[in-house]
C-alpha cells in the first residue's frame, strides 16, 4: 500500500515509530526520543494510550498553529497560554470513533481576537486538517 502527496509538497519531517503489541504493547521512535509502554484506557496498567498521545500531539501542534495565526493578526500570544485537550474514544454498537475538545486559555487577549486565532489555527494545524469532517471537535475559550 502506498500513499501519495501533492507533487509540489516537500517532506519537512517524517516520524518513524515501531509498535508491537497494539494497545497493550510498546512504541518506540527511530531516534529513541519516544519510548512508551501502551495500555488500554482505564486499565490502570502502566503506560499511555493512543488517545493520550493524540491529545498531546494535537495540542502541541495546535499551539504552534496559534502562534502562526497570532503572527498573521499581528498579536502577541501570552506566555501563560495553555491548551487542555480531551480525546474521547466512543463506542456505538461495537464501532469505535473519536470526539475531541480543546479548552484554550489566552489570558489578556481580547475574546474576539482569541476566537479568530483559534479559527485560523484550526485551518493551519495539520492535525486539525487530518480530522476535519471525520471527528467532531469543540473549542472552548477558557
Amino acid at each position: 500500500m502506498s500513499t501519495t502527496t501533492n507533487q509540489s509538497s516537500k517532506v519537512y519531517y517524517t516520524a518513524h515509530t515501531h509498535t508491537t503489541g497494539g494497545r497493550e504493547g510498546a512504541s518506540k521512535s527511530s531516534d529513541g526520543n519516544l519510548d512508551v509502554k501502551l495500555s488500554m484506557p482505564g486499565s490502570n496498567k502502566p503506560g499511555t494510550n493512543p488517545e493520550q498521545l493524540f491529545a498531546a500531539g494535537w495540542s502541541a501542534c495546535f499551539e504552534g498553529a496559534m502562534a502562526k495565526a497570532a503572527q498573521k493578526l499581528k498579536v502577541r500570544l501570552p506566555e501563560s497560554l495553555f491548551i487542555d485537550a480531551e480525546i474521547d474514544l466512543l463506542v456505538d454498537d461495537g464501532n469505535f470513533t473519536l470526539a475531541a475538545r480543546m479548552d484554550i486559555s489566552l489570558p489578556g487577549v481580547d475574546r474576539e481576537v482569541a476566537l479568530q486565532i483559534i479559527e485560523i489555527a484550526h485551518n493551519i494545524c495539520p492535525y486539525s486538517k487530518a480530522i476535519k469532517g471525520n471527528v467532531p471537535v469543540q473549542f472552548n475559550l477558557v
